[in-house]
């Protein structure tokens, strides 16, 4: 069995719901220093403040673009980017643009991602594909858009859409992205979830529930 530090340090202590208030980001960020947790996830809003709290931590600072539904312009996506990087960022999760993807204009998606690669500036750049409103085939171009374009991670979900993370999709795009990290996320609730998409090839996973997660390891 894993233990909960080595389980800890692959997770991201997720809070992107749209009434996530201070306390409760103050919360988060204690929770993630005591526990090892790799980094909190939170909406751009709150990244000066857990940058703040965490600054002589090991726990980084994780924030969205595009986020939840990557129909934003690729301009937006960049200065958002540009924007959390300046605030304290360490990593930042961007959604690709999924109509543009299922249309077959591949080019265009490639120049959205790359352009958030440049806006980050070094920082560590995850791709939610969102998985769940993809056809096989879809999410392994995704991936492979990914990997030309720079990124570092590609990301399950959002949380946000039609479903989450699946241990068939994570050993899809583990296959499919010629090397990128995989980050699982969406409807990770309980230890046996994590597990899973661990044995499928998940190199992080994304979820809110991490705290239970970690306790429920005896």
């Amino acid at each position: 069995m894993i233990t909960r530090e080595a389980l800890a340090s692959k997770i991201d202590h997720t809070i992107l719901k749209p009434d996530a208030t201070p306390e409760q980001i103050e919360i988060l960020c204690r929770q993630a220093m005591d526990y090892g947790f790799a980094s909190v996830c939170v909406n751009p809003v709150y990244v000066p403040f857990a940058a703040k709290l965490l600054k002589d931590s090991n726990v980084m600072v994780c924030t969205v673009a595009g986020f939840p539904l990557g129909a934003s312009s690729t301009a937006v996506k960049a200065f958002e980017t540009e924007q959390a990087v300046r605030d304290g960022a360490d990593e930042v999760d961007m959604v690709i643009a999924v109509g543009l993807l299922k249309s077959g204009r591949d080019s265009e998606v490639l120049e959205d991602i790359k352009a958030v690669v440049k806006a980050a500036d070094g920082a560590t750049v995850k791709v939610i594909i969102e998985a769940c409103l993809l056809t096989d085939n879809e999410k392994e171009r995704a991936c492979s858009l990914c990997k030309q374009a720079g990124a570092h991670f590609v990301k399950t979900s959002t949380g946000f859409s039609s479903g989450g993370a699946t241990a068939e999709d994570v050993k899809l795009m583990k296959h499919a992205s010629g090397g990128l990290l995989v980050k699982a996320a969406g409807g990770i609730r309980a230890l046996p979830d994590a597990l899973a998409m661990l044995e499928a090839g998940a190199d992080r996973i994304g979820a809110s529930a991490s705290v239970e997660i970690i306790k429920s390891i005896t």
